[in-house]
């Protein structure tokens, strides 16, 4: 099979330009058409809001007639839940060229104001869906939840139910991870059966191909957290990516493997999927379908939602290619590897359109949405040195027990002193992989003189972390949500509750600029957002074994801005 092309790949999306019905004032309140007998077996969502118009979205699943290729169905936008003052009414066709998916943008409404939405087919009607503008002008306040990592087998999607339940929200940020492409015996799933989190008969393989990511989302969108956070606020989503396959760069990726196929084809499959699952605009166009984007609430916060995964980043640096048979390490050629200026995330367009974003916006907070964790998270050299990972804890507590005494001013010897300035990044594929691009986005937002804020997923854990540049000068503050169900460090560590909440206090003293971390607790983070500060609150459950779990502990830390902005 012939590899696309990046301008091959970016026609083959752009035909999903034709998958949403735009609605506007003057389109709006006209005559229904008579629908097709549906279920809406999906619920609702809605998302990319902007302050004159939102995405709506279901799924209408034909009714005992399985050839059916196309069907009809009415919507409604209300000011109420009872739909006693409807502001636009409409019909959509959908087909299964799209997977019964349906999308509308309704437009011409008015800003930071709450709508009530719903699907009509001929004998049943969706579940209704609250969704809002954005605000425009003075804002005072703004409150984001934000989402990473849920994965089926591994539990439910508690986070998602609890998050549903509360009235303040304005926007869900989701940062990736929305759905995981493995086989029912991969990643995560030791406990599915047990749990009851097995999955269907259509979700037993790796998935690869366009059918194969269409029935992960159906999937997934089975579960009642996940209807019902969707049905509570508007998202804004991006990927990360096991939306497509496991690590993935703008070349490959280490979960894609010979005999899968062409690595373009399935990740133009995967995007198609995506754009059809989530309530998110579809590219319209050649050069647009870079799913990075920007939303302005007001003057208080301009969201840079980034794409560190498809369109720019080069492959990760892996430290086993630079041992040699005899374990020897060859340090002079990986660093320089490291810290080559032509290493990429974002990618030249994408860096260029964020820095006239970021110099353009006029919002006190600028606040990059992205997936994985941009602070400085370099880990002591002999607990990475050491093969057995269920040491990892001891030698970090012994670690830290010696930078606990040299910050005390106690002494300690110089062997001491070697084994804890000696450190190494933990993770190549976070932006630790890609130090000079980080240190170029952190000097053109010191140039452009912004108050940072930044919000990352990957993990599966909670972190806050200080963003410091390599000269030592702050920068922003970094917040990392825990993951909605993935198994955290505590798993991958072998760690009881109490060792890891051991090593999470360990962490914040061996490593500078970590100030919070929660190694094995799921859940989510909330980010209420002021001029004056930014409040953030991590959200931590109980169990996602069960439907029934309950919020267990929050923790809070509040910052001001670095810059005066």
């Amino acid at each position: 099979m012939k590899a696309l092309n990046r301008r091959e790949f970016l026609k083959l999306t752009s035909v999903l330009a034709g998958s949403v019905v735009v609605s506007s004032a003057v389109s709006g309140c006209r005559t229904m058409v008579h629908p097709s007998e549906v279920s809406f077996t999906h619920g609702v969502a809605s998302g990319d809001p902007s302050n004159s118009s939102v995405i709506i979205w279901s799924r209408a699943v034909p009714a005992g007639q399985a050839s059916t290729n196309t069907l009809d169905v009415n919507w409604e936008v209300a000011s109420d839940r009872e739909f006693n003052n409807m502001i636009r009414t409409g019909s959509a066709s959908t087909s299964r060229a799209r997977d019964f998916t349906i999308k509308i943008d309704v437009q011409d409404l008015e800003p930071n104001t709450t709508y009530y939405y719903r699907f009509l087919g001929k004998n049943n009607i969706s579940t209704v869906g609250k969704t809002k503008t954005l605000p425009v002008g003075n804002v005072q306040a703004v409150k984001l939840a934000v989402f990473s990592c849920s994965n089926y087998p591994a539990g439910y999607f508690t986070p998602y139910s609890l998050a549903a339940q509360m009235q303040d929200i304005d926007v869900v940020v989701h940062l990736g991870d929305y759905i995981y492409e493995y086989a029912a015996d991969g990643y995560a799933t030791e406990k599915a059966e047990q749990i009851g989190r097995s999955p269907d008969k259509n979700n037993l393989t790796e998935v690869i191909s366009l059918a194969d990511y269409r029935h992960r989302y159906a999937l997934y969108r089975t579960d009642e957290g996940l209807q019902a956070i969707h049905a509570s606020a508007p998202f804004i989503a991006v990927w990360d990516d096991h939306e497509i396959t496991n690590d993935t760069y703008k070349e490959g990726a280490q979960n894609h493997n010979e005999g899968e196929g062409d690595f373009f084809a399935r990740r133009a499959s995967a995007v198609q999927a995506y754009y059809e699952w989530l309530p998110i605009r579809p590219p319209f166009g050649e050069t647009s379908a870079q799913i990075y984007r920007s939303f302005d609430f007001g003057n208080l916060l301009s969201l840079h939602m980034l794409d560190t995964r498809l369109i720019g980043r080069d492959k990760q640096l892996a430290y086993a290619d630079y041992m040699d048979q005899e374990g020897k390490m060859d340090t002079q050629s990986f660093m320089q590897d490291l810290q080559s200026e032509q290493r990429t995330l974002l990618g030249q367009h994408q860096f260029d359109w964020l820095s006239q974003k970021v110099q353009a916006s006029s919002a006190v907070w600028q606040i990059l949405g992205q997936q994985v964790l941009m602070g400085k998270m370099t880990f002591p050299a002999e607990v990475l040195a050491n093969q057995d990972r269920t040491k990892a804890a001891q030698i970090i507590h012994a670690l830290a027990t010696i930078k606990r005494r040299a910050d005390q001013g106690l002494p300690i010897s110089e062997q001491e002193k070697a084994r804890i300035q000696q450190v190494m990044a933990y993770n190549l594929d976070a932006w630790d992989g890609y130090p000079a691009e980080r240190e170029k986005l952190y000097a053109m937002l010191t140039s452009h003189n912004k108050r940072l804020a930044v919000i990352a997923g990957d993990t599966h854990n909670a972190w806050c972390n200080q963003l410091v540049d390599s000269d030592g000068k702050a920068v922003g503050y970094e917040y990392a949500t825990p993951g909605v169900s993935s198994p955290g460090m505590e798993s991958y560590l072998s760690l009881s509750t109490e060792q890891a909440k051991q090593m999470a206090d360990d962490l914040s003293v061996v490593i500078e600029d970590v100030q919070y971390c929660n190694l094995h607790q799921r859940g989510f983070l909330t980010l209420t957002i002021l001029a004056s500060q930014i409040e953030a609150k991590w959200h931590f459950v109980d169990t996602v074994d069960t439907p029934q779990g309950r919020i267990a502990n929050t923790f809070t830390m509040s910052h001001t801005p670095v810059n005066k902005g």
